[in-house]
């Protein structure tokens, strides 16, 4: 029998999709903004964009996570943000929605054919574990590293962490994110000047098809969206053990949400890795079953977040970066544990998903493409050399 959503609903799958959330937005927002400028839009347009992503992502999380039992987050493409805010220079706004297009249609295509999932299903466990490990283990790393620049801030946050999680191990994240709020403001690090209250509007643009620009834009988001981003995000869902959540379904359903929201600037959707890891973890719920609450959370914030797009904007603006670093690492932990330990279980492949592994967390870029791809490419390939059989 299935229970409800309310019984599987829990403070820490709430905690934890809010955690997604805000490390979603913190970490990549200014990019999506550059992106924008450069196309030369609008203050209203850039609000508009803000606004369509959120409503996006909000709404397959929340369609997904529902459907599949699952905790399956989206985000907007951040290498893909970061191609557009390099190559619109010089492209009008209308052509740059014609080239969004363009990418969805070819992510739609995709996704119906069935071939992505195909490839993903020839990775082996323990290399896709790894690259999850690589692409997490900066964001352990920054915990420490904020510690050594804000001592104070952090080291009320990782008091406040070792505390809990001796005695409400549930409540951890929660209470951390209380912790750094409160000793950010108590410390003067917060700026309340940047704040301010003011909803989205949508903003329509009617595409215009420019044959340069399709290729040299449009086609190059759809590979970066595809190699940088749903690879790590269907590593992560296999990884953290949903291996029956269907990969063509979902990566269908965010080629159509682009397709519709591509107008008013949601430019690429996609399955999502760190923010996901967040909600697929055990500091998101003991038991896995009811993580998927996790993800319809963050769908709930994420419209949240789309409905004050430009509040959102100024209000992560407002706190230190040290605190959203020391959250989003705190919450990883368990994760990122987890993932080494899937890693390394066969002796067999193990130095394949080392090569992933030191390969992911290099962060080398090569032909524009991230460190996540080359790092499963690497490990395919020495697993293929490798691998013994028994």
């Amino acid at each position: 029998m299935q229970r409800s959503l309310w019984a599987d609903t829990s403070l820490s799958s709430v905690s934890a999709g809010f955690v997604a959330v805000l490390v979603g937005f913190a970490s990549s927002v200014a990019i999506v903004l550059q992106a924008a400028a450069a196309a030369d839009a609008s203050e209203a347009e850039m609000v508009s964009w803000i606004g369509a992503l959120g409503l996006g992502m909000g709404i397959t999380c929340i369609a997904f996570s529902w459907y599949y039992r699952a905790p399956v987050i989206t985000a907007w493409s951040t290498p893909g943000a970061a191609l557009l805010a390099t190559s619109l220079a010089g492209v009008s706004m209308a052509e740059a929605i014609g080239a969004f297009l363009f990418s969805a249609v070819l992510t739609l295509l995709l996704g119906l054919s069935g071939a992505f999932e195909r490839v993903m299903s020839r990775v082996p466990l323990p290399i896709a574990s790894a690259m999850l490990a690589g692409i997490l283990l900066q964001f352990g790393l920054s915990v420490f590293t904020s510690l050594e620049a804000n001592p104070v801030l952090v080291g009320c946050m990782l008091l406040t962490y070792l505390t809990c999680r001796r005695w409400l191990p549930r409540y951890a994240i929660i209470l951390v994110l209380f912790a750094g709020f409160a000793a950010s403001w108590g410390l003067g690090q917060v700026r309340p000047e940047q704040l301010s209250w003011a909803l989205s509007r949508p903003v329509w643009v009617t595409p215009v098809f420019n044959p340069a620009v399709l290729l040299g834009v449009g086609l190059p988001l759809f590979i970066v969206t595809m190699t940088s981003q749903n690879i790590p995000g269907v590593a992560t869902l296999r990884a953290s053990g949903y291996q029956k959540v269907p990969v063509s379904p979902v990566i269908s359903g965010t080629g159509l949400t682009s397709l519709l929201l591509t107008p008013f600037g949601g430019f690429a959707f996609n399955l999502a890795a760190i923010s996901a890891a967040i909600c697929t973890g055990p500091e998101a719920h003991p038991d896995p079953e009811r993580r998927y609450t996790a993800g319809i959370a963050a769908g709930v914030f994420y419209l949240l977040a789309g409905l004050f797009g430009a509040s959102v904007v100024a209000l992560f603006s407002a706190f230190p970066q040290a605190m959203i670093a020391t959250v989003a690492g705190l919450a990883l932990l368990g994760t990122i544990g987890s993932s080494l330990a899937g890693a390394s279980s066969d002796s067999d492949g193990r130095e394949a998903a080392l090569v992933t592994l030191l390969i992911t967390a290099s962060g080398v870029s090569y032909l524009g493409i991230g460190a996540a791809f080359w790092g499963l490419a690497g490990g395919l390939i020495c697993h293929r050399l490798l691998h013994r059989k028994n």
